[in-house]
């Protein structure tokens, strides 16, 4: 059964009008247009495949028909699993979708549904999947729920002045002013950080064309380029230890401090198509810090360019005194759990920026076009003048020919025709027709008839 413009998101979607029924732990809302949305804590299931049997039966228990499932599929370096899937209803209206669960720990596994009709999934699933991106969080819902640390505080959403990202911060945090274009950076009241969109651009040096171009800028070349100055890196497997050394080679790179990294665990998290993601636990300890502070990272690899071998790496993270973490744990956890950011008001705003760069370029083109035209119109000018010397020569070549060899050149009178005569010839022509002949001048003489 296909599916056609899915994305393969971290998502569970079941098609159908009717909502499916759920355990005291699943929550079920309606779609910003039509269908149904169930998420939440898979109370029975131990790990992926019990979330997925537990939904299927579910399924069938509501429809009485049992569902077909399509090929089962992993997002790149999650641990989640996620299938297209459809009910026949006999006589009623079939449902579409697709089905995905999560293990958040080794205790806690989430799964997330969204359905609807079939005549109206094609058009109801992306808004169903961006209402279920932002209030289904299971790692931090996880998080939130592990014993042994306070529960996350009340959050509230909190927007950049443009409104590319949203965060939710608890009571008494703020946005730093400066967070726009797809960034933002949230401080709390006792040095809490949370830091949205940090990138770091590199080129992986297991690319042949990244090789060659590092061994070249080795060499001393291509001075004054963005490669002389670029980052050169070996991406390894191991996605906390890529963190660490890009995240230092970056700092060094702009002469600041890059302070020291402990890093706990790296565990595969939730990503876009094509990214390669770890959620990161640990410790950092800055220079202008005052003791070490408990890091959480989102950290993600983008795809690669093919010849180029440049990617960027993104990393979303807080920071909390050791001295506060075990209190703001969950709270900290939640606030990772809940950025959003909308990429393509991102994009516009790129655009809208780089427009008058754009605007610039095409002007040099126009200018440079100008120039070309210019040196061709010079160019034919040029080849003109040429060509008239030496049409010149030729001129006087022939003349001198004729005076050498005692010939005339003869005209009518309305320039039809032309003829050399030797010049006894000539004169008696122009005594025996006079005005019907004259001689044709050394700067009258024609290219192609006289020589």
């Amino acid at each position: 059964m296909m599916f056609p413009g899915k994305s393969l998101t971290v998502v569970f979607t079941l098609v159908g009008a009717c909502t499916l029924p759920s355990r005291a732990a699943l929550t079920t809302i309606n779609g910003p247009q039509t269908g149904k949305i169930t998420y939440g804590y898979v109370e029975e299931a131990k790990d992926e495949r019990g979330a997925i049997a537990a939904v299927l039966r579910m399924i069938h228990r509501q429809y009485g028909s049992q569902p077909h499932i399509g090929r089962f599929f992993a997002a790149k370096g999650t641990q989640s699993v996620a299938a297209f899937f459809g009910v026949d209803r006999g006589s009623g209206v079939p449902l579409e979708g697709m089905l995905i669960a999560v293990k958040a720990t080794t205790d806690h596994v989430e799964a997330a549904v969204v359905y609807d009709d079939a005549s109206h999934f094609n058009t109801s699933y992306n808004p169903m999947m961006k209402t279920l991106m932002g209030v289904w969080h299971p790692l931090a819902a996880a998080t939130a729920g592990s014993g042994g640390a306070a529960g996350a505080a009340p959050l509230h959403k909190s927007f950049t002045t443009d409104r590319t990202v949203s965060i939710d911060l608890p009571d008494g945090w703020k946005m730093a002013p400066g967070s726009r274009g797809g960034s933002a950076l949230a401080q709390g009241p006792n040095g809490e950080v949370a830091l949205v969109g940090f990138t770091v651009g590199a080129n992986d040096l297991n690319n042949p064309g990244a090789r060659r171009t590092y061994e070249t800028v080795q060499r001393g070349g291509l001075r004054g380029t963005v490669y002389a100055n670029a980052i050169y890196y070996n991406l390894t497997p191991d996605l906390g230890k890529d963190f660490v050394d890009l995240m230092t080679m970056n700092f060094r790179k702009k002469n600041q401090d890059p302070g020291s990294f402990q890093i706990d665990s790296a565990r595969p998290a939730q990503g876009p198509p094509g990214y390669h993601c770890a959620r990161i636990e640990g410790q950092y300890q800055g220079k202008n810090t005052n003791g070490p502070e408990e890091m959480r990272v989102i950290f993600c690899i983008g795809p690669e360019g093919p010849t180029s071998g440049a990617f960027l790496a993104i990393a979303d993270y807080t920071l909390v005194p050791m001295t506060l973490a075990a209190k703001e744990r969950a709270t900290l956890a939640a606030v990772l759990g809940t950025i959003q950011v909308d990429q393509a008001a991102v994009q516009r705003q790129a655009g809208a920026l780089a427009a008058p760069e754009i605007g610039r370029i095409h002007e040099i083109g126009k200018i440079v076009d100008q120039r070309i035209a210019a040196a061709h119109q010079a160019e034919e000018i040029h080849n003109s003048a040429v060509y008239q010397h030496w049409d010149d020569i030729d001129r006087r070549s022939k003349a001198f020919s004729d005076y050498t060899l005692g010939y005339t050149v003869l005209r009518d009178k309305d320039n039809n025709y032309h003829g050399t005569f030797w010049n006894d010839d000539a004169n008696r022509i122009l005594q025996q027709f006079p005005g019907a002949f004259e001689v044709v001048t050394t700067p009258e003489l024609m290219k192609g008839v006289d020589f």
